[in-house]
């Protein structure tokens, strides 16, 4: 039987799905676009829609979706290039602060946005606050491996520069949550990156959070496999890898660039010849295979973890196809009561300081 974190089985509310639709480069379009795709799969899914209520009713009447998502009207869009701190000042008449008030509520599970991924984060910590326990909320991504899955979880991606050990064990302790549930995996192994796998390599804080995982590995229901490096991030040595924010966004998008430099190089060269393009059309199907797995609209969506609440964000130049993704990504965790889940493991996980008081 899979093992998932035990919680009560969430209620109908927690399953609606709330979207930011005014977010992101692409605009409503894009989304109401992605949101078509994923009601063709899971139709009947309720959603909460947020944004511009006259440019949205005729994109979903388009998309024969009239009277299928419920609309909230919200004036105001938070921009790519507003500040945080603008955001928080400013924002309350916005899409963004609109469908994350919604789950705020209780009205809805699971906030999805293609929105500034700064804004989104320091909206969603105002409005949802932190799990207790939790220092620093991250973001975590899934990076195409070699495991069985096809998929690890990579955090922090870039909610916060800084992680201390502390902080570096709590990912721990979230990533595994987040792998057991998104991958059904009943005892995730879990990571740490560093500059190399041996145990006096790394900074100071990097070799005490080694030891604090390592000794919270059987209450966490992970194994913990050690340091890691950067060639391990599509590797099968591990299904979670923890870092801080600031080398996690470095190698992400450093990954999404070579991603795309191989692809360019790989089109430009199999158009150079008569004898290429004829090797391409030989072998159309293995790089149509090798394309939908390296393709990263299919694992659009990083979570925000370490909120009472669920966030999903997607990438802001996102197509249909990787809005969808991201949509899809929210409905499983939505109907798994993810959120709870996660808040009931680090609880039961976490090392108490008794002369505070308990978390539990």
């Amino acid at each position: 039987m899979v093992a998932t974190d035990t919680v009560t089985t969430a209620d109908d509310a927690t399953r609606v799905l709330s979207i930011d639709a005014m977010g992101g480069d692409n605009g409503p379009a894009t989304v109401v676009a992605g949101l078509a795709l994923f009601l063709k799969v899971h139709p009947g899914t309720p959603v909460l829609l947020h944004g511009r209520t006259d440019e949205l009713r005729p994109l979903l009447a388009t998309h024969g979706l009239a009277g299928q998502v419920t609309l909230r009207d919200a004036p105001d869009v938070v921009t790519m290039h507003d500040k945080p701190s603008q955001v928080v000042r400013r924002g309350k008449q916005t899409s963004m602060w609109s469908a994350i008030d919604a789950v705020r509520n209780d009205e809805a599970g699971v906030v999805v946005s293609c929105g500034n991924t700064g804004g989104l984060m320091a909206m969603s910590m105002l409005r949802l606050r932190k799990i207790d326990g939790v220092n620093r909320p991250a973001i975590a991504c899934l990076w195409p491996s070699r495991n069985p899955q096809g998929f690890n979880v990579m955090l922090d991606a870039g909610a916060d520069i800084r992680a201390d050990q502390d902080d570096l064990l709590t990912y721990a302790l979230m990533g595994a949550s987040y792998a057991r549930n998104a991958f059904d995996l009943a005892q995730p192994r879990v990571g740490l990156l560093n500059v190399g796998t041996e145990e006096h390599k790394g900074r100071a804080e990097l070799k005490v959070a080694h030891e604090l995982i390592a000794a919270t590995a059987a209450a966490g229901e992970f194994d913990y496999t050690g340091f890691v490096e950067g060639g391990d991030l599509p590797g099968d040595v591990c299904d979670v890898i923890v870092t801080d924010g600031f080398t996690g966004n470095v190698a992400l998008k450093t990954g999404e660039g070579i991603a795309n430099l191989i692809s360019d190089l790989l089109r430009e060269n199999l158009r150079k010849t008569p004898f290429s393009i004829l090797g391409a059309l030989l072998a159309r199907g293995a790089l149509r295979q090798l394309k939908r797995k390296v393709d990263p609209r299919r694992v659009n969506g990083g979570v925000f973890l370490g909120l009472t609440k669920t966030v999903i964000k997607s990438h802001g130049s996102a197509d249909a196809t990787g809005v969808a993704a991201a949509i899809t990504l929210a409905h499983r965790l939505a109907d798994q009561g993810f959120s709870d889940r996660l808040a009931a493991r680090l609880a039961a996980a976490l090392p108490h300081d008794d002369t505070k008081g308990s978390d539990t």
